[in-house]
């Protein structure tokens, strides 16, 4: 147990030294980008007092390496600063106005519990359907059903995510009034009402990852049915699908939780363009309008948001993976 310890601390410093270096590329590329943002914030009409005086405002005109610090120390107590939409709001209505106004914190709240809901009905969906038809593409490999199964998650993961939204709302909300086009929730909403209304999305990204998981699935079930033990247990005269599920999938259960942990980052970070499509209130549909803003702190607080559950849902990918293999707990 104290090795499996020791490689989990070193996982998890690995993970924490990859975000902090991911910050510092968030960081640096964000303000390495052309043009003043201040000027872009107040417009053309501004007069130079004014933006010189709403850098000074925002600590713009800062040297980066103190404002990069300052940011980091926030972002670990969650503190992302103030976005520059409510900076200019307060500039103009003045201080009092001002005071109070909605930080880069809360404004990304609730949106990512939106983003978090749709990942995790998109994972109820996809995690069961892509093993479930894996092990019988696995049991009825080179059949009829095999080669669909193959060709149909080929063709769902090399289509654009965008092209199969308009696909899913053709046929499901406007031929086939079932879903509403738009996913337009709210923390009012009924669970079973903001379920349907986040069908939809859900069931696009589930087009998207289905293939990477159904055909992990798939292959690390082939390579062990050549086993010894595999071999033993059909000479017993048990059932193929009980040699599956009971001896093959069990052993092959680190690839899959690989794939899976790695299509459930994706849910996260991937999200973008579905949101944007289904104007889904969730974080990436914050990240693209902060972008056409030009709301940095927003950026910012999005990007490292995106690297830390990437990085998170990996290392607890590897973690799994180490615990369900005895050869990767005990190593020689």
């Amino acid at each position: 147990m104290g090795s499996i310890g020791r490689i989990i601390l070193q996982r998890l410093g690995l993970g924490l030294l990859t975000l902090l270096v991911v910050s510092i590329v968030i960081f640096v590329a964000v303000n390495a980008l052309p043009g003043d943002f201040a000027q872009a914030i107040l417009g053309q009409g501004a007069t130079p007092e004014a933006v010189a005086a709403f850098r000074e405002d925002l600590g713009l005109n800062r040297p980066y390496l103190t404002r990069y610090f300052e940011w980091l120390a926030g972002a670990v107590r969650f503190d992302f600063g103030t976005a520059y939409s409510q900076a200019q709001f307060a500039e103009f209505a003045g201080s009092d106005a001002g005071s109070g106004l909605g930080s880069v914190a809360e404004m990304l709240g609730p949106r990512f519990r939106n983003t978090i809901f749709l990942a995790g009905l998109t994972a109820l969906i996809a995690v069961p359907f892509s093993i479930t038809i894996g092990v019988l593409a696995a049991l009825y490999r080179n059949s009829v059903f095999d080669r669909v199964a193959n060709i149909s998650t080929l063709t769902s993961i090399s289509s654009p995510e965008f092209f199969l939204a308009y696909i899913l709302i053709l046929f499901l909300a406007v031929i086939n009034p079932i879903l509403p086009v738009l996913s337009l929730v709210n923390d009012e909403m009924a669970l079973t009402e903001r379920i349907r209304m986040t069908l939809l999305p859900a069931l696009t990204l589930t087009l998207v990852v289905t293939a990477h998981m159904m055909r992990m699935t798939r292959a690390a079930i082939i390579n062990l049915l050549a086993s010894p033990y595999i071999e033993m247990a059909r000479l017993k005269g048990i059932s193929p699908m009980r040699v599956i599920v009971r001896h093959a999938l069990p052993n092959a259960l680190a690839p899959i939780i690989n794939v899976i942990a790695l299509n459930l980052a994706y849910l996260i970070t991937g999200v973008v363009v579905v949101e944007v499509v289904f104007v889904y209130p969730g974080i990436g549909q914050l990240f693209v309008d902060s972008v056409k803003n030009r709301d940095i702190p927003v950026v910012q607080a999005c990007c490292l948001i995106f690297a830390a559950a990437y990085i998170l849902l990996n290392l607890m990918a590897d973690i799994l993976s180490i615990l369900s293999n005895p050869r990767l707990r005990h190593p020689k």
